[in-house]
């Protein structure tokens, strides 16, 4: 006797467009929805350290760039500790260490204003470079983008990063590597997010 096999369906999954930015970041969308827009102060008045700036520039596989991207990004402060209950200790008063922007509609570059964090201490690694924590939701991404942006003027401690050296190849670390410039009398790091293709950026499965 043949018996025949039921198999459940795979659940259809869901994008996150086109309009998700209007629901995380109104405000940049030209919506006044919020008293206070959701995470656009990442280091705070009160923090300690340097000031940077943070750009780049998400691009898809052809070359080009997508322009509807909202980006977070986490951090540590200058001491390498983070505004959680479990961040290794207290930090300023305002400092949030969590941001949320989305790219610019015209142009697809995204940028925000922050410090640079100190080395941290990890759950189950050691010392950790200077880093800032990245996530990307757009429109044909079924589920978020975890990457991490590192500095290149931090060499020493990148290269005893104990995340950076479970990459492998040290031409896929590169792509995690922000480039410092000097600007107007600010300091502003370069980091561009390629999705695909030869240079595609590293993204973790977290």
């Amino acid at each position: 006797m043949t018996q025949s096999l039921d198999y459940l369906k795979e659940t259809a999954s869901q994008t996150a467009g086109p309009y998700v930015h209007i629901g995380l970041a109104p405000g940049a969308a030209g919506f006044d929805i919020y008293r206070q827009e959701l995470g656009w102060d990442i280091a705070g008045p009160n923090a300690r350290g340097e000031r940077i700036r943070v750009e780049g520039i998400v691009i898809d596989g052809t070359g080009s760039p997508v322009k509807d991207v909202l980006l977070e990004a986490w951090q540590a402060n200058a001491d390498g500790i983070y505004a959680h209950p479990e961040g290794g200790g207290e930090v300023e008063e305002g400092f949030r260490g969590w941001g949320r922007v989305i790219t610019d509609f015209a142009t697809g570059e995204w940028a925000f204003d922050t410090v640079k964090p100190g080395r941290t201490r990890g759950r189950n690694v050691g010392t950790q470079a200077p880093h800032i924590n990245l996530w990307i939701v757009a429109r044909g991404i079924n589920i978020g983008l975890n990457t991490r942006l590192y500095f290149d003027d931090e060499a020493e401690a990148n290269a005893a990063d104990p995340v950076l050296n479970l990459i492998e190849w040290e031409r896929r670390r590169a792509t995690l590597i922000a480039k410092r410039t000097e600007r107007d009398g600010q300091t502003v790091y370069r980091f561009d997010i390629r999705l695909q293709g030869e240079e595609e950026t590293v993204f973790f499965d977290i």
